[in-house]
């Protein structure tokens, strides 16, 4: 008997739970789940910060799907289009290699890339932020900074080499900073000739203040953390200009820097404008039930799904993992359903509160809408991590462990990933020039 195909596409936090909820739902006799994505891992994003500070090792956030999903067929590539009428999808291999994909029900899950705003010079020397190159290429960027600039013999060069600005005051941006100084400080101990040379972190943003998500007490409390390690805030300030030698701010200050970190929001992944399927805000629109209208057999969740936001009518649902995670739940339930297992039901989800790593042993959390700092919030923030992370639990435990007990991490350049691999606009194949180190 032919069995009958459900194809995920995207691996991500709704992708994921999308594939694993089917392979349990749907007896494998009679269907065959297929999830096309373009690594073999689940990367677990909220910890990518801490990939680039030298505190986790990468394999720990890079959970194996066929490791952990051992009833789905796992295609390596990127989905160059999806066919409606023929039911089936077209996507390339590592390889090169162009294959086609039929489909009974298709899920799609393919996330979100950067979202880039057209500033002179950005695409060109700005380092993004959302996958374990980006977070390796910045870790080796950084530490080569530093070590460029014990070398340099004119204070102006080990100024600039040793100043990192950072775009976006957001959970990842807010992150990325608060990691940052002592992550390089570490550094400069090593070199005799940056002995009092300051290293200087700026993190900017136009909103008014730092994580505008969060309620204000939690928001001054980050920013007071953040200033403490000695990041410079500047709200409601962002980059006109990104050059080879430094960045102009919006205020016309010219900030001499080698490394501009760019973490200003996310869009949709461009496959969705090219399904051909009606989008708002840039996402599939889809019904309670996740489902696409007209095409009973499409769903799409995550960040890519413009899912009504029950919890506030009239709202669409945020882009964040938390929904994400619930959605690719539901839409495994709900698929299932439409095959004649279980019963559909409608997304409703009220937000549970989040976290944020802030650096050493402080952190910002507000779990069920407890606002916490300090100790208990970098405890509530680990926790949760780890409660969340579909595999590497132990490791990551260990690894924090080891970064509490050691206070001097492993620091080199690893030389493993190129400027040029690692574009900014993560969406275009195109591949850019090298920046100037």
């Amino acid at each position: 008997m032919t069995r009958k195909r459900v194809v995920v596409v995207g691996g991500g936090f709704a992708g994921y739970e999308a594939a694993k909820g089917l392979s349990a739902k749907l007896p494998p006799e009679e269907f065959e789940i297929a999830l096309v994505n373009p690594t073999d891992y689940f990367l677990y994003l909220p910890l990518l910060p801490e990939v680039a500070a030298g505190i986790l090792d990468p394999r720990r956030i890079s959970v194996s799907l066929p490791g952990t999903l051992p009833d789905v067929r796992l295609m390596l590539g990127e989905v160059r289009a999806v066919e409606l009428a023929e039911r089936q999808i077209r996507y390339t291999d590592p390889e090169g290699a162009h294959h086609r994909l039929s489909y009974d029900r298709l899920v799609l899950a393919v996330g979100s890339v950067h979202k880039l705003l057209p500033i002179p010079g950005l695409a060109e020397y700005a380092h993004g932020f959302r996958g374990v190159p980006e977070a390796l290429y910045l870790r080796d960027h950084v530490t080569r900074q530093v070590e460029l600039a014990a070398a340099a013999d004119e204070e102006k060069e080990r100024d600039a080499r040793c100043t990192f600005v950072v775009v976006g005051a957001g959970y990842t941006g807010t992150e990325v900073a608060a990691q940052g100084p002592r992550y390089t400080a570490q550094l400069a101990a090593r070199h005799a000739e940056l002995r009092g040379q300051r290293m200087r972190w700026l993190l900017l943003d136009v909103a008014p203040r730092v994580l505008p998500e969060l309620d204000q007490r939690l928001s001054g409390t980050a920013d007071r953390v953040l200033r403490e390690q000695g990041v410079e805030v500047r709200t409601e300030t962002s980059i006109s200009e990104a050059t080879a030698d430094g960045v102009t701010l919006t205020t016309g200050e010219f900030v001499p820097t080698r490394s501009l970190v760019w973490c200003v929001g996310v869009r949709p992944d461009p496959l969705v404008d090219d399904v051909g399927l009606e989008t708002t805000k840039g996402r599939l629109v889809v019904d309670p039930r996740l489902g696409v209208p007209g095409h009973p057999e499409v769903f799409a969740c995550g960040d890519a799904a413009a899912v009504p936001d029950l919890t506030r009518p009239g709202e669409l649902t945020a882009m964040t993992a938390q929904h994400a995670v619930r959605q690719g739940k539901l839409a495994a339930r709900n698929v299932a359903a439409s095959l004649g297992h279980g019963k559909a039901r409608r997304y409703r989800h009220h937000d549970l509160g989040f976290v944020v790593d802030l650096g050493a042993r402080r952190a910002a959390a507000n779990p069920l809408h407890i606002p916490l700092s300090g100790l208990p919030a970098k405890a509530v923030t680990r926790g949760y991590h780890l409660v969340s992370m579909p595999g590497n639990r132990i490791r990551t435990a260990v690894d924090w462990l080891l970064d509490a007990v050691l206070r001097r991490r492993q620091s080199v350049q690893l030389g493993l990933v190129r400027s040029g691999t690692v574009p900014l606009d993560t969406a275009s194949p195109e591949v850019p020039k090298l920046r100037k180190e």
